[in-house]
């Protein structure tokens, strides 16, 4: 590989990218307009360009000044509730920044990409675990958004010879304790850091909306991927397009679900705090149960999560008690 451009790069899981990348010794070139990112996330990449990617003349510099063999698009907005409120945001954002991506490849004959996708393109699942190969009828305009990328991929896959893997994640938590980066949203709406804010007293309470789901516990299960693993997936995925020259979709998750309350008591044993919980009214269109197949991911991409549910919340517990106000201090 030659330089891997990371449109997002300061943000949360491109961040972790960008390190892992510098930590392989693999050039890194980071787009990002810092809508939502962190300059100091920002760690091991050879030059960051401060754009927007719906800026064509923009990208078509960044392309022209270094010689890209590869794209991973992590650039998006990705606030569920408020893609609902404000739908042509998230279009606007989202499609029509992949739509300039797509169009600076073709034009400096770039052929891969790895595009940051979602579970939300499911929608209510058929059924658990989720493969890859189920039905995707998106419930709200982040997931939509992601869906649509999805199908303009596979059309300049056809029409350019770009060829792409789209990766639908799971729950991404934890933070890389090695070069000091962790979550840092605002707002923050991601149970695990709710729960480490909760730990430090910054909220009163994590809020558990609903506890009459049909689970073992009444509370809802998701399944958790520690960003270190996931973004390890990316680079394999990367190699993939390399290596077969043919294009995929790939479920990321760990495989295995935990529930509102057994993410609240593992995070208490770890972090040695009280943690108060309080059951709240349900959210409309909370799934009961939602956990990845990824079995395809482990046999084209030769990929399987290292890390469980004790070192994502132990690594969170870090970046967050040592920045407890994030990248701010």
């Amino acid at each position: 590989m030659k330089t891997i451009l990371v449109a997002g790069g300061a943000g949360y899981i491109g961040s972790h990218m960008v390190a892992l990348l510098a930590e392989r010794g693999i050039d890194t070139v980071v787009v990002d307009n810092l809508c939502t990112g962190h300059q100091q996330a920002v760690k091991g990449a050879r030059k960051t360009y401060i754009g927007d990617l719906r800026d064509g003349d923009f990208l078509d510099t960044v392309f022209a000044e270094n010689e890209i063999d590869g794209v991973i698009n992590f650039a998006a907005f990705s606030l569920v509730g408020e893609s609902v409120t404000d739908p042509l945001k998230y279009y606007g954002n989202n499609v029509a920044g992949s739509i300039s991506m797509l169009g600076a490849m073709r034009k400096h004959n770039v052929k891969r990409i790895v595009f940051s996708s979602t579970a939300a393109t499911y929608g209510e699942p058929e059924k658990q675990p989720i493969e890859e190969t189920d039905r995707t009828d998106p419930t709200n305009p982040y997931g939509a958004s992601k869906l649509a990328i999805e199908g303009m991929l596979k059309w300049c896959d056809q029409a350019h010879g770009i060829r792409y893997a789209a990766l639908r994640y799971f729950n991404a938590a934890g933070s890389n304790t090695d070069v000091t980066i962790g979550e840092d949203h605002n707002p923050e709406s991601h149970l695990i850091p709710l729960v480490m804010k909760a730990a430090l007293g910054q909220r009163s309470h994590i809020g558990i909306f609903g506890d009459d789901y049909p689970t073992a516990d009444g509370t809802c299960i998701r399944d958790y991927i520690h960003v270190r693993d996931l973004v390890e997936a990316h680079l394999l995925a990367l190699e993939y397009l390399e290596r077969e020259d043919k294009s995929g979709i790939f479920n990321l998750g760990s495989g295995d679900g935990y529930s509102v309350k057994q993410i609240i008591e593992s995070a208490r044993r770890i972090t040695g705090k009280e943690i108060p919980a309080k059951i709240e009214p349900r959210r409309a269109g909370d799934p009961s149960v939602l956990i990845a197949s990824n079995k395809k991911a482990a046999e084209l991409l030769g990929w399987t999560p290292k890390r469980g549910l004790d070192e994502i919340i132990a690594d969170a517990w870090s970046w967050h008690s040592s920045h407890p106000n994030g990248y701010e201090g």
